[in-house]
Formats: C-alpha cells, structure tokens, sequence
C-alpha cells in the first residue's frame, strides 16, 4: 500500500465521520434555533414593549412603546390593510403604506403625525404588556407574517 493510497484512505474515513457526525448533530442544533430560522421578505425587526421610565400613560411615554417592522426586499412593499396585533386582540391597521426597499418602520402605540419612518396608533392606553404578549404581523389576507412572542417560556419567534 503507498503513503498516497493510505492518506486517501483516511481523508475519505475523516469525511464519513465528518458527515455522520454531522447528520447526528445537526437535529440537536436544530432543535435550539427559534421555530423560524429565515426571516420573512417584511418582518417584525424589534419590539420596545417597556417603555421606559415609569408607566403613566402620557403620549411620551405611550410613543416609547413600539414595533419596528422591516422590509428586506429590494422593492418596496405595499403595506396597505396589512394588520399588527398583540394577544388582547388590540388592532393596528397599516393604510396607504408603501415601505420603501431594505427600510423599517416604527409603530408607535399613542399618538402623533405620520411619517415615512414612523406611524402611530394614536392610542392612550399601552398596548403591548411588559409581562408577556406576542406581536402577530398579519398580510392583507390575513395571513401571518411574522410573530414575536416575550414575557414567561414566550422569548422566540413564532
């Protein structure tokens, strides 16, 4: 047997180790990664569901609750009749929205002016609770987009 036959030999027995290890291991790995690895085309990039500083429910603190809602595309997308909702059913409904290509939208739960960057729900009551909520992204024919879930066994995506 030469040195080249024998070195074939054991990379090619290193590579079928590799791969059975791999086979077996890739399962495991899998089983730890959220439910979704792969991000939708427009999806749901962070959540501020504490706003910060105390609770009392003044616009300011009201617009420091938000939802930042991306598009990963390389063409805008038409948000129109696209829905944001959390658990309690509280829902906001993107009208006249296009999002332009790689942008992000903020959602702000109380009450201002709408720009490019930011919409707001005009509400004057928080929407999204610090102790557990999910934010479900919803299409214009009511199919889920994406989810973000925090809060007690809920820190994941949907």
């Amino acid at each position: 047997m030469s040195v080249s036959s024998s070195v074939r030999r054991v990379t090619a027995a290193g590579a079928i180790a590799a791969a059975v290890v791999g086979a077996v291991a890739l399962p495991a790995a899998a089983a730890q990664q959220p439910a979704r690895a792969a991000h939708a085309a427009v999806y749901i990039s962070r959540v501020q569901y504490d706003s910060p500083g105390r609770d009392d429910r003044s616009n300011r603190s009201l617009n420091a609750e938000w939802v930042d809602v991306t598009n990963s595309t390389r063409r805008a997308v038409n948000l129109d009749r696209w829905t944001l909702r959390d658990d309690a059913g509280h829902t906001y409904t993107f009208r006249h929205v296009s999002l332009a290509p790689r942008a992000t939208v903020r959602v702000h739960t109380g009450i201002g002016r709408d720009t490019r960057s930011d919409l707001y729900q005009d509400r004057r009551n928080y929407v999204w609770n610090n102790s557990g909520d999910t934010a479900t992204l919803r299409t214009d024919r009511g199919r889920i987009d994406d989810a973000v879930s925090w809060g007690r066994d809920r820190g994941h995506r949907r």
